[in-house]
């Protein structure tokens, strides 16, 4: 199988009509497409950016005043003269800690709604040293074990600490701003409050737009814990989930998350470590954008279908018809002029193309048949030229044996002689016909090898070896005779008495396959060159030489391949000691066939 390179396919006329069509318009249309794309994705991300951007520094400013009115409130708190006095001193016992719970709830109810937060909570530096106040401010004596606490009792850094509630309870995540605080006109540490800020008061600040479905505003702590998610607090608590977002710097990204994308776009805070996060999806920015793209790829499908509809118009109208007008023009140079005029008829220059290519074919016909019967006509010739070669050479030979034995022996075999003679001739002639049977062929030589036993005077020892239905095949004449002529001639001659000629016929599929063999002494090299069967300059030299002895084998190899052509022709095989073998392969003809000519049609 041929296998067709890149350049060859081009070759098609078809084939690049496809190329041009994808080369011109739809390549430079998908182009344009995704180019048109791109830049609407990145218009609406840099608007999108730069609107989430002045929102964020906006909402950034307002949280950060916030926080430090709390700070502001919680130092007035701190700064308080009843409450520096309730924790100048710890209680000596259990009465004085009872005056201590309720001076302190009282002051801590009066200044409580000064603060502009959830609650707020004193601790004093020992709690344990006040059971009857941790009781009633609902706190547990395990504080002082949680790591918020124990820092803050060692330094006077304010923090803030993510209190998230215990699982099963409505409660919410609460923003703890920790201070500790010590006396007015000393550093000696006096106590710990605890600011507490819910989702109510952040989310005055960070509340996503209501335009953009599924916006998220997060609060990143340093470390990337989420303090903050307007989301119903969906990830607060736990580490941003993507890893591949920044954690520094401001700026906007696109990122995926659980298999949704969001373009994040980020500010840093000023007086704490934390970032503030936008994530809007990417499908919200992008849905007018992805419907004008569907709009555009059903557009391009409708247009392909159009262009494949123009080609394939093209091709089955033009390309296709030319095509198969190259291929009968191929075959043609095989020799098959089968042709269908079916187009013929169109006014079209593929009609014309046609018409001109049909009228070819009928002169090229026209000359085949011309030139056929010139050649049959010249192989009937040169059949009876062979025909007249062999006859008369034969009959002198006869004529003189038959001469020969009269004058000499006087022998009654004479007649039996002239018998054979007339089978003989009679055989030949076939009634003028070119076509006979193997069996009447071997009949023929049957009655010439009585002819030769009775010029040598001695037996020739013939086998005849023949299936039963290759007797009434069609054979052409004077075939046979002249092999048997070669083998006794070069094989037996000089000594009959132990020579043996075998004379075989079988079928081989369409052809039938005649064997003769002697075991005489094989036929020399120089005798093999008379005969000339080994090459065109032998077949030259020994035609145009003196000797006749292998006329009649070198006929029966020319007659074969005039008729039959060159793959039918003569096989020897021989040499000194081993004796001879010829092989004769001839077609096996259709019933009825009288003549060359017929064998030719």
């Amino acid at each position: 199988m041929i296998r067709r390179g890149p350049f060859q396919l081009l070759s098609s006329f078809r084939n690049r009509m496809f190329l041009i069509f994808f080369a011109i318009i739809i390549v430079p249309f998908l182009l344009f497409a995704y180019y048109a794309h791109i830049k609407s994705i990145e218009g609406i991300m840099n608007a999108n950016t730069s609107i989430q951007t002045s929102y964020l520094l906006q909402a950034r400013k307002n949280f950060e005043i916030y926080l430090n009115d709390v700070n502001d409130q919680v130092n007035d708190l701190i700064g308080n003269k009843r409450v520096q006095e309730l924790l100048e001193r710890e209680p000596a016992n259990g009465t004085e800690e009872e005056n201590f719970t309720v001076n302190m709830l009282t002051v801590l109810y009066q200044n409580m709604p000064l603060v502009d937060a959830f609650r707020v909570r004193l601790f004093p530096m020992h709690p344990q040293v006040y059971p009857t106040y941790m009781n009633t401010i609902h706190e547990s004596m395990d504080v002082i074990t949680e790591d918020w606490f124990r820092q803050s009792q060692t330094t006077v850094r304010p923090s803030w600490h993510l209190s998230l509630p215990a699982k099963g309870k409505s409660s919410r995540p609460l923003l703890s701003f920790v201070k500790r605080f010590s006396g007015l006109y000393d550093q000696t540490p006096r106590g710990i409050i605890v600011t507490d800020l819910s989702e109510d008061q952040i989310k005055r600040y960070f509340s996503p737009s209501d335009q953009v479905v599924d916006q998220k505003l997060l609060l990143l702590g340093d470390d990337g814990t989420v303090l903050y998610d307007s989301a119903a607090n969906e990830w607060t608590g736990t580490l941003f989930p993507s890893k591949s977002f920044a954690l520094d710097g401001e700026g906007s990204d696109s990122i995926e998350i659980n298999g949704r994308t969001y373009l994040a776009t980020s500010v840093g805070m000023d007086s704490e470590p934390w970032r503030i996060v936008s994530l809007t999806p990417m499908e919200q920015l992008t849905g007018t954008i992805d419907e004008i793209t569907r709009l555009l790829i059903i557009i391009l499908i409708v247009y392909l279908i159009c262009c494949f509809g123009v080609v394939a118009y093209i091709t089955v109208s033009f390309t296709q018809p030319i095509v198969k007008l190259v291929r009968s023009m191929r075959r043609s140079e095989g020799g098959d002029f089968r042709f269908s005029r079916s187009l013929a008829s169109r006014f079209d220059e593929v009609g014309w193309l046609y018409r001109g290519y049909s009228s070819l074919i009928e002169r090229i016909e026209g000359l085949v048949e011309e030139a056929s019967r010139s050649e049959r006509k010249k192989k009937e010739l040169e059949f009876q030229v062979l025909s007249h070669q062999i006859n008369p050479h034969f009959l002198y030979n006869t004529l003189e044996s038959i001469r020969w034995k009269a004058e000499n022996h006087g022998r009654t075999d004479i007649s039996e002689m002239v018998s054979a003679l007339g089978n003989l001739l009679r055989l030949s002639l076939n009634s003028g016909k070119e076509i006979t049977t193997l069996g009447r062929e071997i009949e023929q030589v049957k009655a010439y090898v009585l002819i030769e036993q009775a010029r040598m005077g001695k037996p020739v020892r013939i086998l005849y070896i023949f299936d039963e239905e290759t007797l009434a095949v069609p054979f052409l004449r004077l075939l046979l005779q002249p092999l048997v002529e070669n083998a006794i001639e070069h094989g037996i001659r000089h000594h009959p008495e132990q020579g043996k000629i075998v004379l075989t016929g079988r079928t081989e599929g369409r052809d039938v396959v005649i064997e003769l063999s002697d075991n005489g002494d094989g036929i020399p090299h120089e005798v093999l060159q008379r005969l000339g069967l080994e090459s065109e300059e032998d077949q030259r030299s020994a035609a145009s030489g003196s000797s006749r002895s292998g006329v009649g084998l070198r006929n029966v190899n020319d007659r074969l391949k005039l008729y039959f052509g060159s793959s039918y022709k003569l096989s020897i095989e021989t040499g000194e000691g081993i004796g001879t073998r010829i092989t004769l392969r001839h077609p096996i003809l259709r019933e009825g066939a009288q003549s060359a000519s017929d064998l030719l049609r």
